[in-house]
C-alpha cells in the first residue's frame, strides 16, 4: 500500500500542476491520503518511541513546507495535517472518554481549518475514524465525513476515496497482500519532500524556459 500511495499521490500533483483541466488525475488522486492517514494510526499504534516518530515526521513537515507553498498551497503541508493528528490522538488517550475529549477534537478541527492545514478538519477526522471505528463502521463513517463535505464544498470526487476504506475494512486478506510490497523506509519518509521539489524545480523550469 505505500507504493499505491506514493504513485497516487505524485499522480494527483502532476495533474493540478500540469493537466488541471483533466479531471481523471485528480480522481486517482484521491486514494492517497485515506492511505497516509492510516498507515499514521498504525505507525502510532506501533511505534516503540512516540517521541521520536513525531519529530520524523515533524522534520518532513518542515523540509516540505517550502516546495509545497511554491507548487501547491498557501497552507501547511500534509505531512503536518498527519503529525497534528497523531499528536490530537497521543492527548485524547491521555484523558477519559467524555465532554473533554469532545472539546478537544472541535478546537483541533477549528485550528486546522484555520491556519490551514492541507485538508483541514477533514484529515483529522478521518485519522479519528481509522482509529477508533471498526470494519462497517469504519466505511459509514467515512462514507458520512465524506458526504458532509459533498454538501458543503462540493468535494463530489473525494468519493473514491472510500475504495482504500473498503478494503481496509472488508478486505484485510487483499490488504495484507498489498501492504507486503513494502518499500524501503527511507523511499517512504522522503518521498513527499522529494517530489515535491522536483516538481518545484519543472515548475520553475518550465516559467524560466518560456520566460
Amino acid at each position: 500500500m505505500q507504493l499505491i500511495a506514493m504513485i497516487t499521490m505524485l499522480i494527483d500533483h502532476v495533474g493540478l500542476l500540469f493537466f488541471p483541466g483533466d479531471l481523471l488525475w485528480r480522481v486517482i488522486g484521491r486514494i492517497a491520503f485515506p492511505i497516509y492517514a492510516y498507515a499514521l494510526v498504525q505507525g502510532y499504534a506501533h511505534t516503540s518511541n512516540f517521541r521520536r516518530y513525531a519529530i520524523r515526521l515533524l522534520l518532513i513537515a518542515v523540509v516540505s513546507q517550502i516546495p509545497y507553498q511554491l507548487v501547491l498551497n498557501d497552507g501547511l503541508n500534509v505531512v503536518a495535517t498527519l503529525l497534528g493528528a497523531m499528536l490530537v490522538l497521543r492527548l485524547l488517550d491521555s484523558i477519559k472518554p467524555g465532554p473533554l475529549s469532545v472539546l478537544v477534537i472541535a478546537g483541533s478541527c477549528i485550528i486546522m481549518e484555520v491556519l490551514p492545514f492541507d485538508y483541514g478538519a477533514y484529515g483529522l477526522l478521518l485519522v479519528l475514524i481509522f482509529k477508533y471505528a471498526r470494519s462497517t463502521q469504519m466505511l459509514l463513517m467515512h462514507l458520512l465525513l465524506n458526504f458532509v463535505y459533498l454538501m458543503s464544498y462540493g468535494w463530489v470526487i473525494q468519493m473514491v476515496s472510500l475504495l482504500p476504506t473498503l478494503i481496509i475494512a472488508f478486505g484485510p486478506d487483499i490488504w495484507r497482500r498489498l501492504e507486503s510490497w513494502r518499500v524501503p523506509s527511507w523511499v517512504w519518509r522522503s518521498f513527499y519532500p522529494v517530489h515535491l521539489f522536483v516538481l518545484a524545480l519543472i515548475v520553475f523550469g518550465l516559467r524560466f524556459g518560456v520566460g
